[in-house]
């Protein structure tokens, strides 16, 4: 995949990436124990955490988890629903009128597979949706996934390969790919 990232774990890179880390897990526990009605206090801690404001009628109901914040795209008009975790490192675009449901995990960051490489890398590709889709609760949306236009993610779905446009996707995809 040519979007993948490698990055050595205890190089200067990953450093910076794990007090960013830090930093981002400090201001979501904040901004998950604010009262609901506290607009002003979560969109500063919004702000802190994407590195820029909310997009104008994007909706976000906490708990709400990232590690980065800082490589989460968010157009006009998305919703995100409860209790949704955004692993973004590699990168995680949401598209115009993309609805979120509850428990939704995105995740750009993995590891090797290869056992003598999987505590000395960690690898990332993006995930991008398009606009006017629906993520069903519980899904897993795995690095490198595309989601077209007006597609549908079934909840608890498990996403690792791309999703054609309008089009729906269900289930989980646990097969044996390979041994060592």
């Amino acid at each position: 995949m040519s979007s993948e990232r490698l990055m050595r774990i205890h190089s200067p890179e990953f450093q910076a990436m794990a007090e960013r880390v830090l930093r981002v897990t400090e201001l979501t526990s904040r901004l998950n124990v604010l009262p609901f009605e506290d607009e002003a206090g979560k969109a500063e801690l919004f702000e802190q955490i994407l590195g820029k404001a909310l997009p104008p009628r994007v909706t976000i109901y906490p708990p709400f988890y990232t590690d980065h914040g800082l490589n989460l795209d968010l157009a006009e008009r998305v919703f995100i629903n409860q209790n949704c975790t955004f692993l973004d490192y590699a990168g995680i675009r949401l598209g115009e009128r993309v609805m979120i449901g509850p428990k939704v995990t995105f995740i750009t960051s993995g590891h090797p597979v290869d056992p003598e490489e999987r505590r000395l890398y960690l690898t990332g590709a993006p995930i991008d949706v398009a606009e006017n889709v629906w993520i069903g609760a519980g899904a897993t949306i795995l690095p490198g996934v595309t989601i077209g236009r007006d597609a549908v993610v079934a909840a608890g779905a498990v996403v690792a390969d791309d999703v054609p446009p309008a089009s729906l996707v269900t289930g989980s995809k646990a097969t044996v790919r390979r041994d060592w």
